[in-house]
């Protein structure tokens, strides 16, 4: 009878408790999705910022032609890429994503060692 008893108490116990382990996922879900909502933002942010930059720059450095169509290209890269929850569920969407991310920060790079050559144009942004 007794083992029976300690049976019984186990099994509560176990649905108990993984009950509690699923309300925990469930709120660590929502976490990554509010964090990778905030990152997508920013993201989109920057692509919308290149356009400016890159016609800020063109005025002064109208020779460094092939950056300016570099930073250009991949903000149409990226901004060809639709940046979803659905994202994240899907390995190979993701890789192009992050591909086409990392192309644009190593354009925008290029771009700002460009911009540092002309001190004008930091005269003027200010």
């Amino acid at each position: 009878m007794r083992a029976a008893w300690s049976v019984v108490v186990a099994v509560i116990l176990a649905i108990s408790l993984s009950g509690c382990g699923y309300n925990t996922i469930q709120a660590q879900d929502e976490q990554v999705k509010a964090g990778w909502s905030e990152v997508v933002n920013q993201y989109q942010r920057r692509a919308d910022l290149v356009p400016n930059l890159v016609n800020t720059v063109k005025g002064y450095a109208s020779h460094e032609k092939e950056v300016l169509t570099e930073v250009t290209e991949a903000r149409a890269r990226v901004g060809a890429i639709q940046a979803s929850p659905a994202l994240l569920n899907d390995p190979q969407a993701f890789a192009r994503f992050q591909s086409a991310q990392q192309q644009l920060t190593g354009s925008l790079s290029r771009l700002l060692a460009v911009s540092e050559n002309y001190p004008q144009l930091k005269a003027d942004a200010g």
